[in-house]
């Protein structure tokens, strides 16, 4: 109770009534959740972010990464224009920068430096090797409540996942640490991400790769086949027996993809439309 506050008055702050919930002095963190799950007294909000405070201290990193599969690096030797696109499709604020392979991070790229690239010196090179800032990296095996107070306390906001071996296994953001506590952190980047196929124009549609088979199937009322692959992506790299460039195609089941954005690790989004060249049941024929 804080000074002035009189016993009624303290009984309707949200400490008071998480005070009246741990009368029964639970033993064990269990007990305390499912007491937590069993009073009426606190908000469905608040029971949820107290549940997130006690459950984090018990999970560690590699529940909640970011798999290396779904990372998006920077290539340390590309091309500006190539950097740009990326920074600006993917809408995040920072980016590992990969070197020779996509095991060696060399450093970590805030867009906000490339902004200012732009802003301070527009007529120099654009050297990604000046705006590098030290990578973090940490083991899979280590707690969120861990990380969290090292992110406070050096005020870093990204790290890089290392498996036992000490290969990439993924990253993790201050932002994924924090939603274990308080949910999810909408964004208008995620909600567009959130809309996996997108009609375009002309009967034509941009779909994510990584748009599941089973989704795709319900939007247009189609039958792909799913059994060697779960996402679209997935089943146009296996139909087409490589991973393709910017531009390649293959009509499928009265369906014709078109890669529009792909590096040389994996293939991210894809242009469809309806091929009524092709039977509805027919073949995959690359283009």
């Amino acid at each position: 109770m804080t000074d002035g506050d009189s016993p009624a008055e303290e009984a309707g702050t949200w400490y008071g009534r998480l005070r009246r919930v741990l009368k029964g002095e639970p033993a064990t963190r269990e007990d305390l959740i499912d007491l937590l799950r069993g009073t009426s007294v606190l908000e469905a909000d608040e029971q949820a972010m107290l549940e997130g405070v006690l459950t984090v201290s018990e999970t560690q990193v590699r529940d909640v990464m970011v798999p290396r599969s779904q990372m998006v690096v920077l290539e340390r030797d590309a091309p500006r224009e190539e950097i740009l696109r990326a920074i600006v499709a993917s809408g995040h604020s920072r980016f590992p920068v990969i070197g020779d392979d996509r095991e060696e991070v060399v450093g970590i790229l805030l867009a906000k430096d490339v902004l200012r690239y732009f802003v301070e010196t527009p007529d120099q090179e654009f050297d990604i090797r000046r705006w590098l800032r030290p990578a973090t990296f940490i083991p899979e095996s280590k707690r969120l409540d861990t990380l969290l107070k090292e992110f406070r306390g050096s005020r870093n906001h990204i790290a890089i996942v290392v498996d036992e071996y000490g290969g990439i296994a993924g990253l993790l953001t201050i932002e994924d640490v924090l939603e274990e506590i308080v949910g999810e952190i909408d964004d208008e980047y995620d909600a567009r991400e959130a809309e996996r196929i997108q009609p375009v124009e002309d009967g034509k549609f941009q779909v994510l790769a990584l748009t599941r088979i089973d989704e795709f199937n319900d939007y247009f009322g189609a039958n792909l086949d799913d059994e060697h692959y779960d996402t679209v992506g997935g089943l146009v790299v296996y139909e087409l027996g490589h991973l393709p460039r910017k531009g390649e195609s293959v009509a499928l089941q009265g369906f014709r993809f078109r890669v529009l954005q792909a590096d040389r690790r994996r293939v991210q989004s894809l242009e469809v439309t309806r091929d009524t060249s092709a039977p509805a049941d027919g073949d995959a024929a690359a283009a």
